[in-house]
């Protein structure tokens, strides 16, 4: 690695650092993706047949024992509980978990060997990079959609107040938003009503185009009347002053 450059020497050390990868593997991805850390990642986790070979479901099934319900087929509440110091609501993305506390096995099987988990160690391992994968626009995008289906309760078309918080909370916790406090005090102060999906898809919208400031804020714009009301209260509580955010 001596003979890289400090800029191709972070990139690999960087890569080894997330994904556990050895020196060799991390030139070998982020040399196929001509040294786009991003490429590299999708380089070296995309080869799911070739991961998968490098799984054992003797070690899976180990694991989903230890967190299946003894009463049913599924890992519920209780079984999550014991991993939550490790799981994040990426993993359930990987995972395509369709609710909220709830693996079934085939979604438990399916997401750790497309990730090439195969036992505790390995998963700690992988939580680096999958918390990384929060700092990708798109990836965050696509996490952040998913959320709303995978939190809200079987058969609600709407998610919980408390619930859609608590999202909102953890979410931009990674991907920074000044206003969520905000937001999430004003809903509580004013709605106190379950979130739609329109609300919820339209506020990424409104967090990633709109300033904190409001400086670029369209009020002919087609926000949904809940964003508006948020603006409202914003300046009615001098939040926001002379395109200032305070």
């Amino acid at each position: 690695m001596h003979k890289l450059g400090r800029g191709h020497r972070d990139k690999v050390q960087q890569f080894m650092t997330i994904t556990g990868a050895s020196e060799k593997l991390a030139l070998q991805a982020l040399k196929a993706s001509d040294w786009h850390l991003e490429g590299a990642f999708d380089f070296f986790y995309g080869q799911q047949s070739h991961i998968k070979s490098y799984t054992d479901t003797t070690y899976l099934e180990e694991l989903y024992k230890r967190y299946k319900d003894p009463y049913t087929d599924m890992i519920l509440a209780d079984g999550i509980t014991l991993l939550c110091n490790d799981l994040q609501l990426v993993v359930s993305w990987h995972m395509k978990a369709s609710t909220m506390c709830e693996y079934s096995k085939e979604e438990f099987f399916t997401g750790l060997q497309a990730l090439g988990i195969d036992s505790l160690e390995k998963f700690r391992e992988r939580i680096p990079f999958m918390r990384s994968e929060l700092k990708d626009e798109q990836k965050f995008r696509e996490i952040y959609n998913f959320a709303f289906g995978w939190a809200k309760e079987k058969g609600q078309k709407s998610l919980a107040l408390d619930t859609a918080i608590g999202m909102w909370q953890l979410l931009f916790a990674e991907k920074q938003w000044p206003l969520v406090d905000h937001w999430c005090q004003f809903l509580q102060a004013r709605h106190n009503k379950a979130i739609s999906r329109d609300t919820w898809s339209q506020l990424l919208e409104f967090a990633r185009t709109v300033d904190p400031a409001l400086s670029n804020y369209d009020a002919e714009g087609a926000w949904p009347y809940l964003i508006d009301e948020f603006v409202e209260y914003l300046n009615e509580n001098g939040i926001i002053q002379s395109g200032q955010f305070k």
